[in-house]
């Protein structure tokens, strides 16, 4: 027979055997490999003091006991909070599998003096008359029962006393506990010795159960069980069962101030029988004690939770102000990024090194055709630029509006020629943000323009959600929702923060007036102010008005406190009804940009269609400027006609670029701008005179014969009269879009037509662009169609003319129906009846065209 392996002892516990019962995955995986070190090879041949407990199959968990026979229990052999871990690495084998080991460790007196072993032979001197028969560990309680067997002369109790004693007398620590020595206590009851995933708690289960099945048993009273469990340790509370509680049996809880007190006292007095004389009760009352987790009283959560009219607040404040400790710092640092362009590639030395040294072979022929174009435009405008210059190097509290077209190179000639030097531009385009669907949509956008991140959009909607919910159940609105003015002040003023931060970036302490204050400084310097230019402003006017309310009162603040200047680009001049709130007291510096001249469109052309060929820099020598342009016209592309076709196609700077490009690719300036006149016609066509394009759409504010008659009319006439078309039946009296002056508001927005004021009120309408005007004369040249849509017109002018004489004829017949009519009705009758008469003769003529216009489109295609 092989005998068990000895383990030394040191301060580990690797030598310790668990009570975990085996696993499956242990079973299959980890006992063919790794054998514990303190079991046996072969079967061991069965001793008279071999263990009479275990938790396997066939055992039940309780210590047999013998006649003169007892059970101790030492606490504070293993710690509590390893327990776990001690279990997973002993729980392969239990421990009655080496109760030989065990005893033959007890016995050995060369053992490490932290062995738990050790401590027990320590803690059971040679003065106290005893007999050790068995150690059985329990490492989730953290220690051991020891079976002992005892003269009959001796009490048992007289036994825990007197180890007592001596345990307190000559305490024995171990390495793990400094302040607590091991302690021992007579097992009075049956412990029951379970393997299951229950650790020790401070808070006991004390159930009172009958000795014996069918016999009753008694509630003890909290005295009665504080005499009890009191000798265990301290003890925090005694909980009775409630008195209505129908719950059985009946149970207490004992909480104890520590949990190894707790543990003693469960190991010595479960299972053990109150007698009668304790109070009992006739048959006596057994303990079935078990660990609970104590519920810890939760005041402080209880308190939030039933007063939120004032948590919800503070937690709101809490909330907003660590995200203005948080986030504020870096938005506004992505602002700065994203306005002086400091880390983007282009501006990286590396690449503009490499991008020069590359340029002959990547040739960006696009931007080279463009730029070369526009340096004609650029030197026709030059004055408008240098004053724009002029102005930013003012101190002046007003904005700089640029008016002009849509095309006419607004952004360009600001962005490319007056800023092209100056460091810290903001670029705000109204068009991305009014484009936009939705509130989170517009934060968005507006964060993205400014470079405002990070940006949780999503928040607000759920914020919203929350919100209502928090209302509907407390009657309290709790504020974490914010409306899209709040959002969108919170981050015009981040990038305000971040502007004026940029400003004074590149003050130094060297400076003559390094003394003055920020807005002094900033106002004495206004080379060193950001600029802010607003893009495509009151686009869409009548969409969002908010964002244009916001953007123009930022834009006045910033003017005002000297922060940046502001640029707004305008494509008409209702922007004046905005800024003039903003700034009632300051004459605005405008700029008017319109179409350029025959001569310089030419000039653009050209440059378009011979870059590439020669080099596209400018001369400022008139003579070499016409050598140039000889040379450059020889060799361009057949171009008779152009000058036709810039007259023609007007000077709107897009529409030019266009011609360019198709005379570059071959064709002929003619044929181009026949194209270009056919497609402007078909969009036309397609946006404005098909049927539906009302009012009755939810988008537009005019009419299909509103469209039609400025179409016709300016087929004609190069310029119309504000007033007349105002007054004229298709305007003042239609059915579908009665409002005349929103109709041609709403037409001007879609650049159809042009309104052109005079002294601020508007006195004529023109074509929305010059090449509209030769689509117009296209469309009206169309017999069928003009046929078509003047029939349609007539239509509704006859059903106006026919509700005129409805009115008329049911005001004759209330005035008829009179018993005595007044001598004052005969003017208004006769009135009535010309009216009708008037109305009648209308109605005539127009059913008369009508006729023409159907024998055109039964008899043409």
């Amino acid at each position: 027979m092989l005998m068990p392996v000895t383990r030394q002892f040191g301060t580990g516990f690797r030598s310790l055997p668990g009570r975990r019962a085996p696993t499956a995955l242990s079973r299959a995986y980890f006992t063919p490999r790794l054998q514990p070190r303190w079991t046996t090879q072969t079967h061991l041949t069965r001793r008279a003091w071999e263990s009479t407990v275990a938790t396997g199959p066939g055992k039940d968990g309780h210590i047999k006991l013998a006649p003169n026979e007892s059970v101790l229990w030492f606490d504070n052999l293993f710690p509590l909070k390893l327990s776990g871990l001690l279990l997973l690495h002993w729980g392969w084998q239990g421990p009655e599998s080496d109760l030989p080991g065990l005893m033959r460790r007890f016995e050995n007196a060369s053992m490490g003096i932290m062995d738990p072993i050790k401590m027990v032979k320590r803690a059971i001197s040679d003065d106290i008359p005893v007999k050790v028969t068995e150690i059985v560990p329990r490492l989730k309680d953290g220690g051991a029962f020891v079976k002992f067997t005892h003269p009959a002369d001796i009490a048992p109790k007289d036994i825990e006393s007197k180890l007592s004693k001596l345990l307190a007398e000559k305490p024995i620590k171990p390495f793990f506990s400094p302040f607590r020595g091991v302690q021992a206590g007579l097992v009075k009851g049956v412990p029951w010795l379970e393997d299951l995933q229950r650790f020790p708690k401070s808070r006991l289960r004390v159930e009172f159960v009958p000795k014996n099945p069918g016999e009753e048993a008694v509630e003890l009273s909290q005295e009665t069980l504080y005499s009890m469990f009191r000798r265990y340790g301290s003890i925090a509370e005694i909980s009775s069962q409630p008195w209505d509680s129908k719950a059985v049996p009946k149970y207490a809880y004992v909480d104890f101030g520590f949990v190894r007190d707790a543990v003693m006292a469960r190991n010595c007095l479960h299972g053990f029988v109150v007698p009668e004389e304790l109070g009992g009760g006739k048959f006596g009352t057994k303990f079935r004690i078990s660990y609970e987790r104590r519920t810890k009283p939760h005041r402080i959560w209880d308190w939030i939770t039933n007063h939120p009219r004032i948590v919800i607040p503070v937690l709101v404040a809490l909330l907003t102000g660590l995200t203005v400790v948080i986030f504020d710092p870096i938005r506004s640092f992505f602002v700065k990024t994203h306005v002086s362009r400091k880390y983007r590639l282009s501006n990286n030395r590396l690449y503009r090194w490499l991008r020069k040294q590359t340029s002959d072979i990547f040739a960006f022929r696009r931007a080279g055709d463009e730029q070369a174009g526009l340096n004609a435009v650029w030197s026709h405008r030059k004055d408008l630029i240098e004053q724009i210059q002029a102005w930013l190097m003012e101190s002046a509290e007003t904005f700089i509006v640029v008016q002009g077209p849509r095309g006419s190179g607004k952004k360009e000639l600001v962005m490319e020629q007056a800023l092209k030097d100056r460091q810290n531009v903001l670029l705000i385009d109204c068009k991305q943000i009014i484009e936009a669907r939705g509130e989170s949509a517009i934060i968005k956008k507006m964060a993205s323009e400014v470079g405002y991140r990070p940006i949780f959009s999503w928040a607000n909607s759920m914020s919203s959600m929350i919100d209502l919910g928090i209302q509907s159940t407390t009657g309290v609105k709790a504020g974490f929702s914010e409306t899209l003015d709040s959002q969108l002040q919170k981050i015009l003023n981040t990038a305000a923060t971040a502007l004026r931060t940029l400003g004074l970036e590149s003050r130094s302490k060297s400076d003559t007036d390094a003394s003055l204050p920020p807005d002094a400084y900033l106002e004495a310097h206004p080379e060193k102010r950001a600029v802010v230019v607003v893009d495509n402003f009151v686009y869409k006017s009548e969409e969002n008005s908010i964002v244009y309310e916001k953007i123009a009162n930022w834009a006045a603040a910033l003017v005002q406190s000297d922060v940046a200047h502001v640029v707004f680009l305008a494509n008409d001049s209702s922007y004046t009804k905005v800024l003039s709130k903003s700034l009632p007291d300051r004459v605005f510096r405008q700029v008017a940009l319109g179409d350029l001249s025959p001569d310089v469109a030419k000039w653009f052309i050209l440059g378009h269609i011979t870059a590439g060929t020669q080099d596209s820099g400018k001369t400022d020598n008139e003579g070499d400027r016409d050598m140039k342009e000889n040379k450059e016209i020889a060799n361009a592309p057949d171009l008779v006609g152009l000058d036709d076709c810039i007259g023609t196609l007007g000077g709107r700077l897009t529409d030019l670029e266009y011609l360019a490009r198709r005379i570059k690719v071959g064709q002929s300036p003619k044929q181009a701008v026949a194209e270009i006149t056919e497609q402007s016609a078909s969009e036309i066509l397609k946006m404005f005179l098909l049927p539906g394009k009302a009012t009755g759409d939810g988008e537009h504010k005019w009419s299909m014969e509103q469209a039609w008659y400025l179409v016709n009319l300016l087929s004609k006439k190069d310029t119309l009269r504000y007033n007349e078309v105002l007054l004229s039946d298709t305007f003042s009296s239609s059915l579908t879009a009665p409002d005349g002056e929103s109709a041609l508001e709403g037409l001007a927005n879609a650049e159809l037509i042009t309104v052109r004021s005079n002294a601020g009120r508007p006195h004529s309408i023109t074509a929305g662009k010059p090449v509209y005007q030769a689509a117009f004369r296209q469309l009206a040249a169309d017999k069928v169609f003009s046929a078509k849509m003047e029939l349609a017109r007539l239509k509704e002018l006859v059903k106006i003319e026919g509700a005129n004489i409805d009115k008329a004829e049911k005001e004759l017949a209330l005035l008829g129906s009179l018993p005595n009519q007044p001598w004052g009705t005969r003017d208004r009758i006769q009135y009535l009846v010309s009216k009708i008469g008037g109305a009648q003769g209308k109605i005539s003529a127009y059913e008369q065209e009508m006729g023409l216009l159907k024998k055109v489109l039964s008899t043409q295609y």
